[in-house]
């Protein structure tokens, strides 16, 4: 298992190393000058020259190449354009936030989705099994924007004259050092809504996975040798059903912890997803750049961390 840590991890390095490279590119090598970028339109060709110096955009090439993994190395991911602080500070300021809506929202979710999953593979005939069906087919459908919205307009709108359930978009984070009770309180509904949607894509694999599992002659044999149907489904069904559900869970985690975009923006968390879109919107090629980096990183990790329980739960993947 450690040789097969060890080849993933060199394969996550190689992967940064690329995608890093191609934010190099698009950053330093695009036909766009970032320094005239960074000053407005009447600025002097003086000014902007300045500032191509000040940013290492004089040197060459090669030499720009690797000052931009030395800073990514000791953690310098440049200043923002607009406010001046630290892209790292923008981001550590930022990834509390995400990591606030990924954690409770992934337990949300697997506790739903792998739940009702197994209960509909367990009995694929019975009424829950078509209402799993029902709760899949909405929460696939319905877009994750409109959801967020539609619960704010049931707790925030039509109830909040009389129950006032939770704060308006905007006020929703409080960090939990500074209170805890607020910080639960106000992203119960940022919670929700993420969970939702990908509360029915595990309900969908779960029970797909479970009956593919449960149909496997090794099942019929161990009923057969007369253990429980307890011991048949916890010990034997479900470690087989797992190592899709572990490769959704980390792919899903990592998404969430690079910036759920939409659910930031509908509810107004200052959250990595939110801090991109308005570097995008201002062309804050510092911050786009650090948040690209960061998010990279996330997902590598992540990954390499879902492949060794994978291999811990499947040692048939570490003979392959």
């Amino acid at each position: 298992m450690a040789s097969f840590l060890i080849r993933r991890a060199i394969q996550g390095v190689v992967t940064l190393w690329v995608t890093w490279s191609l934010v190099f590119v698009l950053y330093f090598v695009a036909p766009e000058d970032p320094a005239q970028m960074m000053v407005s339109r009447g600025a002097t060709p003086a000014m902007i020259e300045r500032i191509r110096v000040s940013l290492g955009l004089t040197r060459p090439i090669w030499q720009q190449y690797l000052d931009f993994f030395g800073r990514i190395i000791h953690g310098d991911l440049g200043y923002s354009f607009t406010s001046g602080a630290p892209v790292s500070t923008i981001i550590t300021r930022a990834l509390p936030v995400d990591i606030s809506l990924a954690i409770p929202a992934a337990a949300i979710w697997l506790a739903v989705g792998l739940g009702i999953g197994f209960m509909a593979a367990l009995q694929p005939r019975s009424r829950r099994a078509i209402g799993a069906t029902v709760f899949v087919l909405a929460g696939l459908s319905v877009p994750t924007f409109l959801f967020g919205i539609s619960l704010i307009y049931l707790f925030d709108g039509l109830l909040v004259h009389w129950l006032n359930f939770f704060p308006l978009p905007g006020e929703n984070w409080t960090p939990i050092q500074v209170n805890p009770v607020e910080w639960a309180h106000g992203l119960i509904l940022p919670w929700i809504t993420l969970a939702f949607a990908s509360a029915a894509t595990y309900v969908r694999l779960s029970r797909s996975s479970l009956l593919d599992v449960l149909g496997l002659e090794y099942i019929t044999a161990a009923r057969a040798r007369g253990l429980s149907e307890r011991r048949v489904l916890y010990v034997h069904a479900l470690r087989a059903a797992a190592p899709p559900l572990i490769t959704q869970f980390g792919i899903d985690l990592a998404a969430i912890l690079g910036g759920t975009i939409i659910t930031e923006v509908v509810f107004g968390l200052p959250g990595l997803g939110r801090a991109l879109i308005g570097a995008v919107e201002s062309q804050n090629l510092p911050v786009v750049q650090g948040v690209v980096v960061a998010t990279s990183a996330f997902v590598v990790v992540v990954n390499i961390v879902v492949d060794g329980l994978y291999v811990a739960l499947d040692p048939r993947v570490r003979t392959a």
